[in-house]
């Protein structure tokens, strides 16, 4: 079994896109997070352990619309088992486990900054934005249930302004409403030195 190498993430969605096909699949477009996200955007290069997929954008009205995957259809599994097996990877590399992030809703503007990437007729990606990895790590950090230094490591390579951390806490903030949550967020934010940010929270 082998992470996943940022030189490795295109050659593996290209693939992807063809055992789509093999498999009979229909098109579909993803939404990546994550350390895949961070590395297909030249933001922080490190090896992931998976492809987190936070939804699908789908077509309603002829208008797209960000939509939750509750569980992937049987010929994406199928062409993503046979990935694993091409190119070595940890199983579930094709991950939708990040879908939880729609329960306290997306940060405002989400859609409108992805980032489209075609792979072939069957796939497209949408990368998420710098602004939103900022939100969903900050999350990260600081949920216990979540707990992976990785993610504090991206955060702190992202170099967030005051102003972009402070929106991000909020929404942070959001999904959790406790005290004790709060006190954490303002802890590791003064740990970062957002002082600042964290006596506005």
């Amino acid at each position: 079994m082998k992470l996943i190498a940022p030189s490795q993430i295109d050659e593996i969605l290209h693939a992807l896109n063809s055992q789509i096909a093999v498999a009979g699949g229909e098109s579909v477009s993803l939404i990546v997070i994550g350390g895949a996200a961070l590395a297909a955007m030249g933001l922080v290069l490190r090896t992931t352990e998976d492809v987190d997929v936070l939804g699908e954008i789908v077509l309603s009205d002829q208008k797209p619309h960000i939509k939750e995957i509750l569980r992937f259809p049987d010929w994406l599994i199928e062409a993503a088992e046979k990935v694993k097996r091409d190119f070595d990877l940890p199983e579930n590399w094709l991950n939708y486990k990040p879908s939880s992030y729609f329960k306290g809703g997306l940060p405002k503007g989400f859609q409108d900054r992805l980032v489209e990437k075609e792979y072939g007729h069957h796939l497209t990606i949408f990368f998420i934005d710098r602004v939103d990895q900022i939100h969903f790590k900050l999350y990260a950090a600081v949920d216990v249930g979540q707990y992976d230094p990785r993610h504090l490591q991206d955060l702190i390579a992202l170099k967030s302004t005051d102003d972009e951390m402070l929106t991000a806490s909020l929404w942070v903030k959001e999904r959790d409403s406790s005290e004790g949550f709060r006190k954490t967020l303002q802890r590791l934010l003064m740990e970062q030195g957002y002082e600042d940010v964290a006596d506005k929270i």
